[in-house]
C-alpha cells in the first residue's frame, strides 16, 4: 500500500513541503500578499488573520499546482510532451484553485460570490493558475534534464551513502584506495587503476603514481622542485610527479 503512486507522491510532497527554501519561499509570498493586502483583504482583515488567510490560500494552491503537476505526469505518460501535460494540470490546478479561494472567501470573509463576481474571480484563478503550472514544468523539465546529465560514477556505490558526493581524490593506501568526495572518505580494497575506471564521467587525471584528482575539485596548483603540488576543496594536498606536470599544463591548471 506504501508504493501505490498516491502515497509515493504524498512522500514528496511532504518532504519537498519541508525543505527550508520551500518554506522561506511560500512564507516570503504570504508575507508580501499580507503586507499589500490584495483584493481589500486590508481594509476587512487586521494583520494576523490576513497573514493566516494568506497563508492557508499559498500553501493550498501551491500543493494543488504539486500535485496537479503530478498527476498530468503520470497521466501522459513520461514521453509525453510539455503541451499535452498542460493540458492536463492547468484545469485540474485551475479547479481545486478556485475551490480553495471560494470557499475561504465565504468561510474567513462571508463573501460568496456569485454571477458576474464569480466569473471574474474564476477567470482571474484559472489564468494566475496557468502561468503557475508552466512554470512548474519548466523548473520540473529543468531538473530532470540536470538529473539526467548527471551519472553518480560507479565508485560511489562501493562506499557508504552518507559520503557520497562529487569525487574530489583517489589515492593509495597500502592495498587499499582512500576514496575522497565532497561529503567524506572511504578505504576501498582495490587497485587505483580499478577505482579510476569507476570514476565515470568525472573529468580528472592521475597525477601520480598513488594519486587521481577531479579537476573541477582543484583550488590552486603550485611547482614544487620538478613537481607540483595540488590544493583541492576538501583533504590534504595531492603532490603530483615530475612525469604528469606536462598534464597540468595541458589542463591550463600550470603555464606551459
Amino acid at each position: 500500500m506504501n508504493n501505490t503512486p498516491s502515497q509515493s507522491a504524498i512522500r514528496e510532497w511532504r518532504a519537498h513541503m519541508a525543505q527550508p527554501a520551500c518554506v522561506a519561499s511560500l512564507s516570503g509570498v504570504a508575507a508580501i500578499l499580507t503586507l499589500t493586502g490584495p483584493f481589500n483583504t486590508d481594509e476587512v482583515m487586521r494583520h494576523l488573520p490576513r497573514f493566516a488567510y494568506w497563508s492557508t490560500i499559498v500553501v493550498l494552491c501551491y500543493s494543488l499546482g504539486y500535485f496537479g503537476t503530478r498527476f498530468a505526469d503520470m497521466r501522459a505518460g513520461s514521453g509525453a510532451g510539455l503541451t499535452s501535460r498542460l493540458l492536463i494540470a492547468t484545469p485540474l490546478t485551475g479547479i481545486g484553485v478556485l475551490a480553495v479561494v471560494y470557499l475561504l472567501n465565504g468561510l474567513a470573509l462571508n463573501y460568496w460570490a456569485s454571477g458576474r463576481d464569480l466569473a471574474i474571480i474564476a477567470g482571474n484563478v484559472f489564468v494566475i493558475s496557468s502561468i503557475i503550472t508552466a512554470i512548474f514544468f519548466v523548473a520540473n523539465n529543468s531538473a530532470e534534464q540536470n538529473t539526467a546529465r548527471f551519472t553518480p560514477p560507479p565508485i560511489l556505490d562501493r562506499i557508504p551513502f552518507d559520503k557520497r558526493g562529487p569525487l574530489v581524490a583517489l589515492s593509495v593506501e597500502d592495498h587499499y584506495v582512500r576514496v575522497r568526495t565532497t561529503k567524506g572518505e572511504e578505504l576501498v580494497l582495490m587497485r587505483l587503476g580499478d577505482a579510476i575506471k569507476e570514476v565515470g564521467d568525472t573529468e580528472g587525471l592521475q597525477v601520480h603514481r598513488s594519486h587521481w584528482i577531479a579537476l573541477p575539485q582543484v583550488t590552486a596548483a603550485n611547482r614544487k622542485g620538478d613537481g607540483a603540488v595540488l590544493t583541492l576543496t576538501d583533504g590534504p594536498d595531492v603532490p603530483v610527479s615530475r612525469a604528469n606536470v606536462g598534464k597540468l599544463k595541458e589542463a591550463g591548471l600550470l603555464p606551459r
